[in-house]
């Protein structure tokens, strides 16, 4: 999924996007799985070098990518669309002033239990040996830029930063996630739980584990053998209900997890024993995958009206006065 914040910066997309040969391109090859550059210009009776052109602004944008395969010829290029969803926030700028943002590198982690296959590295380096848990304690950990795991959970303390006397409205987290499998499988489903304060969000299946193509920012020295990238979701939860990528995945909303600005609050990504695809879990992280981010964290938030703050005051002191 590529998720754009602002309209400005989506503008070289929607360019993308402006062109009905551009439409084609990208139906075509969702049809057919992907096709190499002869097959697409013949398909869309153009030359190869007026489809040269309008795959590069496919290219530069992320819609599309082209990988090399071998034929009987030589190297042939073909071409793949690179995206399931684009998400765009149509957020004034005036609403934003009500958000306090954080990102969590992925090796901050504040507890853990996790089963092999399972490893941690640097963009520069892995740490310690794979399949070993032990290294998930080690110093570095918190360099890390990715992770990976069989089964087992990972959590994060989410900072809660929001300014006094207000109101918590919507939490959105973005990562980008896959499977886990022996080596790459792109058909390789596991079902990921998200928890928030040991509360159970909902469940998202990663359809694989995904290696036909190397990742964007995934760094030379990676095996070609091993994960490249995974599917950036974007889970969002308010007063409605749990959504990822828009779609609801649970009714738990935030009255249910009782946050306000004091908040201590737990982010928990688990494979547990019991789930039907246990299929382990990969967390992407800058120099890694598509998306060159970490753990992305949005809290909206709005002052309290007065009954909730004279509440909030009663119990202040009701507290105060049980301690005296």
């Amino acid at each position: 999924m590529l998720h754009i914040k602002t309209l400005d910066e989506g503008l070289d997309v929607f360019k993308a996007l402006g062109s009905e040969v551009r439409i084609s391109i990208i139906k075509l090859l969702i049809k057919n799985k992907g096709m190499n550059m002869n097959e697409l210009a013949a398909g869309l009776n153009i030359t190869n070098g007026a489809l040269t052109s309008h795959i590069k602004k496919l290219e530069d944008c992320g819609i599309v990518s082209i990988v090399s395969e071998s034929a009987g010829h030589g190297n042939q290029k073909k071409c793949m669309v690179h995206l399931d969803k684009i998400l765009v926030e149509l957020e004034s700028e005036e609403n934003k002033k009500n958000i306090y943002e954080t990102e969590i590198k992925i090796g901050h982690y504040s507890g853990y239990q996790v089963f092999p296959t399972c490893g941690l590295a640097t963009s520069a380096q892995l740490i310690g040996e794979v399949d070993d848990a032990r290294y998930f304690a080690h110093p570095s950990r918190v360099d890390s830029d990715i992770l990976w795991f069989t089964r087992g959970f990972v959590e994060y303390v989410i900072p809660n930063f929001i300014p006094i006397s207000q109101k918590i409205d919507q939490i959105t987290i973005s990562a980008e996630l896959s499977s886990e499998a022996p080596g790459i499988n792109d058909a390789w489903p596991s079902d990921i739980h998200f928890y928030l304060n040991d509360i159970c969000l909902g469940t998202w299946t990663s359809p694989g584990d995904f290696g036909d193509v190397k990742g964007i920012f995934t760094p030379d020295w990676w095996y070609p053998n091993w994960n490249q990238y995974g599917l950036l979701k974007l889970i969002v939860i308010n007063e409605s209900g749990t959504f990822i990528d828009g779609l609801q995945i649970s009714e738990v909303c935030l009255k249910d997890l009782s946050l306000n600005y004091g908040s201590n609050i737990k982010f928990r990504l688990a494979i547990p024993d019991d789930a039907e695809h246990v299929g382990g879990l990969t967390i992407f992280g800058r120099n890694f995958g598509n998306y060159n981010q970490d753990i992305k964290v949005r809290i909206h938030y709005s002052p309290l009206d007065d009954s909730s703050q004279s509440v909030s005051f009663h119990k202040a002191a009701l507290q105060s006065l049980t301690q005296v």
